[in-house]
Formats: structure tokens, C-alpha cells, sequence
């Protein structure tokens, strides 16, 4: 017979011995989100400036970034099927997502040094100012925004999939350029990467206290992602602006 069948007409060991058993039940808070994210950007970070003192030396990045956009590609997947591996899954796809952007950093520092940092800057005001609006409920995210901001999204990533597969054919597309088409394209999605900070907000708004430990990983992960994809979109947005003018 297990423990949990006797009781004790004692209130305080009631209180004690059974009913916090379930306040012991640990659940996903902001504050283990924000530690995680925390220490996901440091390991990024760490493994841009050791990338880039490696491109110095001149050590070519281009295998670095296609080798960490394909393997964050793979382990995103992974954590979409099997969320509860979440805990070892997201530190994978933090180094791998470092060496990305790692690569992809160091290419546009070469070209147009300082960049990468004003991009940094730029996504760095805008998740705040994104932050704010959340918090004053100055945009509020409803069923109907979730579903744009969600439409959007994979209607951007579709795009830049099918231009991908276009290149290994050498059809020309215009969205990699420095046209004025290509420029409206990465402002339209830096938008939307914008807005998908906001599900990331609501999402932790909504499992806070409830959801799992381990769904801190998969906020962590979110936040991540969109953080990372709206400074390749600032950074590339800049570079084309400054080759064109």
C-alpha cells in the first residue's frame, strides 16, 4: 500500500506531508526562461568572437555557417517531435545556431566593418520596444494576430526555400539582390520577425506557472530562433543599403 492512502486526523501533518506535495511539482517560470535565453546568447556570442578571430587568420567561414544552419535546421525538428528532450536538444541548437551566425557575422564584418554590431543594436531596441508594447498591452496578440504572424512567417521561410532550390539551378531570384524589390522583401520580413516576438511573449505569458520545467527550454528555443532570425534580416537589410548608396 503506498504512503499517499494514510492520513492523519492531525491538520498540520495533512498540510505538511500531503497537500505540498503538489507545490513541489516544479513548473516553467519567466525567470527560468530569461537564465536559459541567457546563457544561450553568452554561448553564441562566445562562439561568434572565437569565429571571427578565426576568419582573421583566415580560415574561411563558409562551411561553419552551412554546417551550423543545417544542423540547427535538423535539431529544430527534433525538438518539434520530441519536446521533452527539450533540455538536451536546445543547447545543441544553441552551438549550432553559434556557428551560423558565427559565420554569417564574420562574412558581413569583413565586408562592412561595424555592421554586425549596429545590427546587434537595432534588434536589440527592437525587442525591447516589442516588449513594451506586449506589456502595455498596446498590441495585444489574439487568436486572429496568431494566425497572421504564423501565416507570415512560414509564407517568408516557404519563399526563401523555393529561392534556395531556385540557385542550385542558377534561376535568378530577386530577393537576394539589392533591388529595391529585395529591399521591401527584408523589410516586410524583418516585420514579421518583429511580430513573431510577440507569440514568443505570449507563449510564456500563457505557460508560465503551469507548463512543465522542461517547456522553458522550448520558450528559450522560440525566443531564440526569432531573435536570431530578426538580426540576419537587420543585418542583411543594412548590407544591401549600404552597397546600394
Amino acid at each position: 500500500m503506498s504512503l499517499r492512502d494514510f492520513r492523519t486526523s492531525n491538520p498540520v501533518f495533512n498540510r505538511y506531508f500531503w497537500d505540498d506535495e503538489k507545490s513541489s511539482i516544479k513548473t516553467m517560470s519567466v525567470f527560468g526562461v530569461f537564465i536559459k535565453s541567457m546563457f544561450g546568447i553568452l554561448v553564441i556570442a562566445a562562439i561568434t568572437a572565437y569565429l571571427w578571430k578565426l576568419n582573421e587568420a583566415g580560415t574561411p567561414m563558409k562551411w561553419f555557417t552551412l554546417g551550423g544552419m543545417f544542423a540547427a535546421i535538423v535539431i529544430s525538428v527534433l525538438i518539434s517531435v520530441r519536446q521533452n528532450w527539450a533540455h538536451i536538444l536546445v543547447p545543441l541548437y544553441v552551438v549550432a545556431k553559434g556557428f551560423f551566425l558565427g559565420g554569417f557575422s564574420a562574412y558581413a564584418n569583413h565586408n562592412s566593418p561595424e555592421l554586425p554590431y549596429q545590427a546587434i543594436g537595432v534588434t536589440i531596441i527592437t525587442f525591447f520596444v516589442m516588449l513594451i508594447l506586449y506589456q502595455l498591452r498596446i498590441i495585444v496578440v489574439t487568436k486572429k494576430l496568431r494566425s497572421v504572424i504564423i501565416t507570415a512567417t512560414i509564407s517568408i521561410m516557404v519563399v526563401y526555400l523555393i529561392s534556395w532550390v531556385l540557385s542550385f539551378f542558377s534561376i535568378k531570384n530577386y530577393i537576394w539582390g539589392t533591388s529595391w524589390f529585395a529591399i521591401a522583401f527584408n523589410g516586410i520580413a524583418i516585420v514579421v520577425a518583429s511580430f513573431a516576438l510577440l507569440l514568443d511573449f505570449d507563449y510564456i505569458e500563457r505557460y508560465k506557472n503551469k507548463a512543465p520545467k522542461y517547456k522553458e527550454w522550448i520558450a528559450t528555443w522560440g525566443l531564440l530562433a526569432t531573435l536570431i532570425w530578426l538580426y540576419i534580416e537587420i543585418l542583411r537589410l543594412m548590407q544591401k543599403l549600404v552597397i546600394r548608396f
